[in-house]
C-alpha cells in the first residue's frame, strides 16, 4: 500500500483515514475466503508498522481453507520479529479460547503487537469480548468498529450460527418481467442473461453451500457447481430437500456427487431402500422430523444444518421452497434477478400462491443494492 493512498504512519499511529484504508486490506483478504472456511468465519488479518514513506503492511492472511490455521497467526508468522511493535487490523475480534489451535489473543500478545483494530467483536459465547479484555489486559491498545459495517455482512454467516444456531440464508430467485420464474410443467426457463448468471455463479462461491427442493431437481436437473473461469473449484456443497427420497440416481447431481458433495434431507420415515440406493451412489442422506403440513420442518432443518457447521447457505429453490422460506421468517437476505422479457400465460408465478411483493418488497427487509447486468436487474435486500 502506498503513501498515497493512506498518508503517513506517525510516531506508531495511524489515523482514521489510514484506519479505515488498512481494514480495507483486511476486509478484501477475508473476502477471499468466503465458502471455503466454514464452520469457522473467513477473517481477514493485516499486520503494519509505519515508516517513513508511509504504512508497511509486513503481513496478511485469510483464515486457510476448512477453517484452520486462523488468520492472525498466519499473518503474524509473515511478519516474523517485525511484528514487534506493528498494528494488527483484523476482520474479527481474536478468539480467547481452546479449541482445535490455541488461542489468537495469546498469538497476537506473545508477537509483540503494540495496537489490535478489530472491525466487529466476536458473538460466539467462548470468545464474546474476552480476547479484547485479554488483549488489553496485557498492554495492548484495541480499537474496535472500524469498518464494522462491512465485516457484519462478511461474518453474516458466522454470525447466525453462534446466535441463533442456523445459517444465515440468501434466497436467490430469477423471475421474469410478468413475475413468474418458470414454465408450467414444471419446466425451466431461461430467465435472465449472461451478466447476471455469472453473479449468480460468484454468489455460489461464496456460500457454503446451495439448496434447493425436489421439485427444482426433478424439473431442471440442476447441476448448482460455480462455472465462472478460474473458480471451477469453489462449489459449495448442494443440498436437496427431499422428504419422500424422490432424488433420481440418474440425475446430474448424483452422478457428481463424487466430485462435489451432495446432502438429500429426507423425513424421518422416508423408505430405507432408498437412502441405501442415494448413499451407494456417494450422496449424504440427512433427518429431519416433518412438520403438521406434511412437509420438512424447515426450522429443524436449518437447525441441522447449522449443528454441521454450515454458516452461508444459499437457497435458489423453485416458488414453494421461497413461498415457505419466507413464511417462516427464515430468510435473512434476497436477491431478485429481474429480466425485461415475459414468460407469458404458460409461466409459474415466483412465489408460489402469494403476490410478488410478498418477494420483491418484503416486510422487514431493506433494500441495499440496485445494479443493472446487461438487460437484467439485480436487486438485494437485507432483513431489517
Amino acid at each position: 500500500m502506498s503513501a498515497a493512498a493512506v498518508g503517513l504512519g506517525r510516531a506508531g499511529v495511524f489515523s482514521p483515514e489510514e484506519d479505515e484504508a488498512l481494514m480495507a486490506e483486511a476486509l478484501a483478504v477475508g473476502q477471499l475466503g468466503l465458502g471455503r472456511t466454514w464452520p469457522n468465519p473467513s477473517v481477514g488479518a493485516v499486520v503494519v508498522r509505519p515508516t517513513s514513506a508511509g504504512p508497511q503492511i509486513l503481513g496478511r492472511a485469510g483464515t486457510a481453507p476448512a477453517g484452520r490455521p486462523h488468520a492472525e497467526p498466519l499473518a503474524l508468522a509473515q511478519a516474523g520479529d517485525a511484528a514487534r511493535g506493528a498494528t494488527l487490523y483484523v476482520t474479527l475480534e481474536p478468539c480467547s479460547h481452546f479449541g482445535r489451535t490455541p488461542p489468537c489473543a495469546d498469538a497476537v500478545i506473545a508477537a509483540g503487537i503494540t495496537r489490535v483494530v478489530a472491525a466487529v467483536e466476536d458473538p460466539d459465547p467462548r470468545v464474546r469480548g474476552r480476547g479484547v479484555a485479554r488483549m488489553r489486559a496485557a498492554g495492548l491498545w484495541v480499537t474496535v468498529g472500524v469498518g464494522a459495517e462491512r465485516a457484519l455482512e462478511d461474518h453474516a454467516g458466522h454470525i447466525s450460527r453462534v446466535t441463533r444456531g442456523r445459517p444465515h440464508v440468501l434466497l436467490k430467485m430469477a423471475v421474469s418481467a410478468d413475475g413468474k420464474a418458470g414454465l408450467e410443467g414444471p419446466r425451466p426457463a431461461a430467465i435472465t442473461g449472461e451478466e447476471a448468471r455469472a453473479r449468480v455463479h460468484l454468489m455460489r462461491a461464496h456460500a457454503d453451500a446451495i439448496m434447493v427442493g425436489i421439485g427444482t431437481v426433478l424439473a431442471d436437473d440442476p447441476q448448482l457447481t460455480v462455472r465462472l473461469p478460474g473458480m471451477e473449484g469453489r462449489s459449495p456443497v448442494r443440498i436437496v430437500l427431499d422428504g419422500d427420497l424422490r432424488l433420481p440416481t440418474t440425475c446430474g447431481l448424483v452422478r457428481t456427487a463424487e466430485q462435489v458433495p451432495v446432502w438429500a434431507i429426507a423425513a424421518e420415515d422416508a423408505p430405507a431402500e432408498r437412502e441405501k440406493a442415494l448413499v451407494d451412489a456417494g450422496v449424504q442422506v440427512l433427518r429431519a422430523p416433518r412438520a403438521a403440513s406434511g412437509r420438512l420442518d424447515l426450522p429443524a432443518v436449518m437447525k441441522l444444518l447449522g449443528l454441521l457447521g454450515v454458516t452461508r447457505l444459499m437457497v435458489e429453490g423453485g416458488p414453494q421452497v421461497a413461498a415457505a422460506l419466507l413464511d417462516e421468517g427464515l430468510v435473512d437476505e434476497v436477491a431478485v434477478l429481474r429480466s425485461p422479457d415475459a414468460l407469458g400465460a404458460g409461466g409459474l408465478d415466483a412465489l408460489a400462491g402469494r403476490p410478488l411483493a410478498r418477494l420483491t418488497e418484503p416486510v422487514g427487509f431493506a433494500v441495499v443494492e440496485r445494479t443493472e447486468l446487461g438487460r437484467d436487474s439485480l436487486m438485494r435486500l437485507r432483513r431489517l
